[in-house]
Order: structure tokens, then C-alpha cells, then sequence
């Protein structure tokens, strides 16, 4: 069970890590303000560790997760985004099962933004061409410019190895899934700032 945020965020630490920071410190204790110090930030290194491995993603992940079909046109699909203000969404099949991730990446690949390199490259590209180069992608689906296969875990793992996919994939977000691989909840890096606030009881 997890509690709502507090606003001012405080960590809670147990009366077993407090002791497990006891016993890194090493000899007689002379309880100075800077012992004590020591032994607050051992007993808040304490706490994180044990806050880490026990929050999960079915602990923070959002279960009302907005998604493309894979089959869906693209311009429903920026459409789909815009109007839920994400930069990304997982891209599912018929049957639920996650099958990509479409993003604002995406988009800016798929208008030639690997070429040009920057937005106003592409920006620049279309006024050369009096035309946006995006129309052509009118035409086109959700599943021919999904990033795929889809990055994704599962209601038990860990928050602290979501963290290290975020930054060794280097991506904001990862979709949840259950059985048959299908969408149960997404996970986003906010989901994962707003769990450091978090106090498991």
C-alpha cells in the first residue's frame, strides 16, 4: 500500500534503518552533531535502498493509459497526443497486445529530422520545398513510423530498474503489461519522481 505525496516530501526512515547505520559506524558512539549527521545520511542511504527495491511499477504506474492502434492514421495519432498534451504512447494491436511506441521522435524521424537534424532544419526544408514535407505523411499509420519491439515491463518490477532502463535506453517511458504481453499501465519518468515521495506502510 502506498500513501499519497506529501508536499514536502519526507523520506520515511524505519527504527531498522536507523540501526543498520548504527552498525556502519564503526567503534564507540559519541553522539556529536556530526556523528549524528553520519548516521542520518547512513539511515537515508538505508531507507532508498529499501524504498527502491520495495516500490514496484503497479505501485505508480497510470492504469487509464492513453494508446494508438497500430492500424490507426497518423493524423489521429498526432491527434491523440496534442490532445492529451504526452509526447508518446504505446501503439497495441487488436487484441491489446503491445506492439511499439510511437513519439514525438517518431514524427520528427518520419519528416526527415534524422537528415536535417534539428527542428528547424526540417522547418527550413519546408519552406525550401514550399511544402511540408509531413504531408506525405498523411497517408501513412501508426505502425510505419512506431519505434518496435517495445521496450516494456511487468506490475513487479522494480522502480530502481525502471530507472536504469530510462537512462541505458535513454527513453521517458515504458509501457506495463500482463499476460499475453497486453497494456495494463505505462510508467513515465514523472512517475518515478513522484515515487521518491512516496512512503510504502
Amino acid at each position: 500500500m502506498i500513501n499519497q505525496p506529501t508536499d514536502s516530501c519526507i523520506l520515511d526512515i524505519s527504527d531498522e534503518d536507523i540501526l543498520k547505520a548504527m552498525k556502519d559506524i564503526n567503534g564507540y558512539l559519541d553522539i556529536t552533531p556530526r556523528d549524528f549527521k553520519e548516521i542520518y545520511l547512513s539511515a537515508y542511504r538505508h531507507a532508498i535502498e529499501r524504498l527502491t527495491h520495495a516500490v514496484t511499477a503497479g505501485d505508480i504506474m497510470t492504469r487509464a493509459v492513453v494508446y494508438v492502434e497500430k492500424d490507426s492514421p497518423l493524423e489521429d495519432a498526432a491527434d491523440k497526443l496534442s490532445h492529451h498534451l504526452v509526447s508518446g504512447v504505446p501503439v497495441v494491436d487488436s487484441n491489446q497486445k503491445v506492439v511499439g511506441i510511437i513519439s514525438e521522435k517518431d514524427f520528427f524521424a518520419g519528416m526527415g529530422g534524422q537528415t536535417e537534424g534539428t527542428f528547424m532544419g526540417v522547418i527550413a526544408q519546408c519552406l525550401k520545398n514550399k511544402g511540408c514535407i509531413a504531408v506525405p505523411m498523411r497517408t501513412q499509420k501508426a505502425s510505419d513510423i512506431m519505434t518496435s519491439p517495445a521496450i516494456t515491463v511487468r506490475e513487479n518490477t522494480p522502480v530502481f530498474e525502471i530507472a536504469k532502463i530510462f537512462t541505458g535506453k535513454k527513453i521517458n517511458r515504458i509501457p506495463v503489461v500482463g499476460e499475453g504481453n497486453r497494456l495494463t499501465g505505462i510508467v513515465t519518468r514523472t512517475d518515478i519522481v513522484r515515487s521518491s515521495c512516496t512512503l510504502p506502510v
